[in-house]
C-alpha cells in the first residue's frame, strides 16, 4: 500500500490574515470615536469657556465682541416689568375698509337730517345735500317713511342733469373732475367717461346750498328786526325787561333731532306732548299763535337788555298760556311741547337771537 502525502492549503494563513485586519478596523473605529467625542468635548468647552472668561476679564480688560464677534449688552431686570401677558387671538382681525356704495334710509318718527346724519358719522349737510329730490335743501322738509340717500363719505350724491359736464358740475360744488372721476364708486369708465342724466354720482368732498329753516321775528321797539310778519303783538310800555342770561325752557335738558347746524339755527329739546315750556328770560309776548311755514305753533319773546335785544323763539307748540303783548318772568310757564307743524315726533324747537341774529343757544344757556 503506498501512502500518499497531502499538501495543506493556503486557507489557515488566509483566515489569519483576515482576523488580523478585522482587528485594526476595530481599533481603527475606536480611535476615530475617541477622536470625535474629544472634538464634542471641546466645541463645549469653547462655547461655555467664553462666557465664564467674560464675567473674570476684568484683570485684561479685554472687549468680549473680539473674542465672540458681538457684544451682549448685560441685562438687568426691572423689578417694574416681570412679564407681558398677551391674549391669543385664534380669528385674524381683518381692518375695516373704506365703504364706497350709497345706501338707502327710511325716516322714522322722531328722525331729523342731524340725527341721520350723526347716526352715520356724516355731516348733516351731507345728508341735506344727497337728498335734493326730497328734501330741496331744507331740512324742515323731512318727514316719516321718505327714503333718503345715505353717501358713504361727507360731500354731494349728485343726479346727473341734461348738458351737464365734468367742469360744470365739480365747480358748482367746489371740488375738481377728477375728485367726481377717480371716486371708485362712480365706476367711470375712464377711458371713456360719460355719465347718462339721471344717474347719480358721488362728489366727494362737495358743498352745496342749504335754504335756511327761518321763523321771522315780528316788529317791536329796539328789536333790531323789520316789519312784516301778520298777527304781530302789539307792545304797550312798562313791558318786562330782560336779564341777558337764560335758562333752559324745559325741565328736560336732552337734544331730540336737531342740534345747531348751519341747517337748523336752534336746538331741538327732547319732550312728550304737553310737556311744559318755559320762558327762558324775562321779556315780553310778541308772538303767540299759528305760523306758516311748518313751525307749527309758536311763541317768541322779546327781551330788552338795554344793551342788547334777544328773542326766543318756541316752535311745535301744543299749547299757548300766553297773550300777544304779555309780560313773562323768567321760568314762567308759556306753553306746552307738541309736534305741531313740520315735525317727526314731538319736542321743542328753541332758538335765541341777538340783534336778529343766530346765536347758538348752548353758549348762552345754564347747565
Amino acid at each position: 500500500m503506498t501512502i500518499k502525502k497531502t499538501t495543506p492549503t493556503a486557507k489557515p494563513t488566509q483566515k489569519v490574515q483576515e482576523d488580523g485586519l478585522n482587528r485594526w478596523l476595530g481599533i481603527a473605529s475606536w480611535g476615530v470615536a475617541v477622536v470625535m467625542f474629544g472634538l464634542m468635548v471641546w466645541v463645549i468647552f469653547q462655547r461655555v469657556s467664553p462666557a465664564s472668561s467674560a464675567s473674570t476679564d476684568t484683570e485684561t480688560n479685554t472687549d468680549p465682541s473680539s473674542l465672540y464677534g458681538a457684544y451682549l449688552p448685560e441685562f438687568i431686570l426691572d423689578n417694574r416689568i416681570q412679564s407681558v401677558d398677551r391674549t391669543i387671538q385664534l380669528d385674524t382681525t381683518v381692518p375695516e375698509r373704506d365703504n364706497v356704495n350709497v345706501i338707502t334710509y327710511t325716516v322714522e318718527a322722531g328722525d331729523s337730517v342731524f340725527s341721520i346724519a350723526n347716526t352715520y358719522d356724516l355731516e348733516p349737510e351731507t345728508v341735506l345735500w344727497s337728498n335734493y329730490n326730497l328734501l330741496k335743501d331744507d331740512p324742515q322738509t323731512i318727514s316719516v317713511n321718505q327714503v333718503l340717500n345715505i353717501p358713504p363719505t361727507d360731500g354731494v350724491y349728485y343726479e346727473w342733469q341734461n348738458g351737464d359736464t365734468f367742469e360744470s358740475v365739480a365747480g358748482e360744488y367746489g371740488v375738481t373732475p377728477n375728485d367726481i372721476l377717480y371716486w371708485p364708486g362712480n365706476n367711470i369708465d375712464l377711458t371713456n367717461p360719460v355719465v347718462e342724466p339721471g344717474d347719480y354720482v358721488m362728489v366727494p368732498g362737495g358743498t352745496g346750498t342749504i335754504s335756511q329753516w327761518v321763523i321771522p321775528i315780528p316788529y317791536a321797539a329796539a328789536s333790531g328786526t323789520i316789519s312784516g310778519v301778520s298777527s304781530q303783538c302789539a307792545i304797550s310800555p312798562g313791558y318786562n325787561y330782560g336779564t341777558g342770561s337764560f335758562i333752559w325752557p324745559s325741565a328736560n335738558r336732552s337734544i331730540s333731532g336737531n342740534d345747531f347746524w348751519s341747517g337748523h339755527l336752534g336746538i331741538d329739546i327732547g319732550a312728550y306732548i304737553g310737556d311744559a315750556i318755559f320762558a327762558s328770560d324775562s321779556g315780553v309776548v310778541v308772538y303767540a299763535g299759528s305760523m306758516s311755514g311748518g313751525y307749527g305753533n309758536v311763541i317768541i319773546l322779546e327781551h330788552d337788555t338795554y344793551y342788547y335785544v334777544y328773542h326766543t323763539v318756541y316752535a311745535h307748540l301744543s299749547a299757548i298760556n300766553v297773550t300777544c303783548g304779555q309780560s313773562v318772568v323768567q321760568g314762567q310757564v308759556i306753553g306746552g311741547a307738541g309736534s305741531t307743524g313740520n315735525s317727526t315726533g314731538p319736542h321743542l324747537h328753541f332758538e335765541i337771537r341777538q340783534d336778529g341774529a343766530y346765536i347758538n343757544p348752548h353758549q348762552v344757556l345754564g347747565y
